[in-house]
């Protein structure tokens, strides 16, 4: 598990000191988080937030990790890049601290998972090893969603949930064939060569290689988000319907 290095997922990556309405509200969202998940009487959640305004491809979260529940206190564990490279890492924080990244709307989202799923879930989560095991370090944002040459976080996030949902599933490929068999659907994000050019020449954290040209090619990079793991999760019966939290 990496430590206290600058790493994003989600959000811009600026080393600018937080303010103290950034924190304020930060730590009010945490409060208000760890009582809707009390509330909720789950052990293990996914919880999103929006750090970042998506809403010109249509979507309202842009990053997700495994909120769990162990003697009493609520941990996240997440997959952040490491600011301004190809790098990523899986990270483990509380609640106040995953919501101290100066997000571009204080507001949270979760969904319990089934039952039989959180049990499942719960020892790997806690342990540095297992949780870790489908990591891949090449990070790209737009990771192509069935691809194992980069992975993104909320990439990580769902292949580790299939690695305990799935049977038999021993590597990042076994993962990706499991969730296409259940049905998963990536985001099809239209991105212009234009776009593509310049997020690839300015940012090292963006690649666009993974893809299949004849998609690439024609502007469309399907890649792994929140709301299409939402939706996903809900068609299939493995969670409950999202529940917003708001300070």
């Amino acid at each position: 598990m990496a430590l206290a290095a600058p790493a994003h997922a989600g959000r811009t990556c600026e080393e600018r000191p937080a303010t103290v309405r950034q924190v304020e509200q930060g730590l009010r969202l945490a409060e208000a988080t760890l009582k809707a998940l009390d509330a909720s009487g789950a052990d293990v959640v996914l919880l999103a937030r929006a750090g970042q305004d998506l809403s010109k491809y249509g979507l309202r979260w842009s990053h997700l990790g495994f909120a769990y529940r162990q003697d009493g206190v609520w941990r996240v564990v997440h997959k952040l890049n490491d600011c301004g490279s190809d790098r990523a890492a899986v990270y483990r924080q509380g609640l106040g601290e995953f919501f101290l990244d100066n997000p571009f709307r204080y507001e949270a989202a979760f969904v319990t998972l089934k039952p039989e799923l959180q049990q499942a879930l719960l020892p790997v989560l806690a342990d540095n090893a297992r949780v870790a095991r489908l990591n891949e370090p090449r990070y790209s944002m737009v990771a192509y969603a069935f691809g194992t040459t980069y992975q993104q976080s909320n990439q990580w996030a769902l292949e580790t949930l299939a690695g305990v949902a799935g049977p038999a599933i021993n590597s990042r490929g076994d993962a990706q064939a499991w969730l296409q068999g259940q049905g998963y659907e990536p985001t099809d994000l239209r991105l212009s060569t234009l776009t593509r050019l310049g997020g690839r020449l300015t940012r090292a954290n963006i690649a666009f290689d993974d893809h299949p040209s004849a998609r690439r090619f024609t502007s469309h990079i399907d890649t792994v988000t929140v709301d299409s793991m939402f939706a996903w999760l809900q068609r299939r019966g493995l969670s409950s319907t999202p529940q917003n939290v708001q300070p």
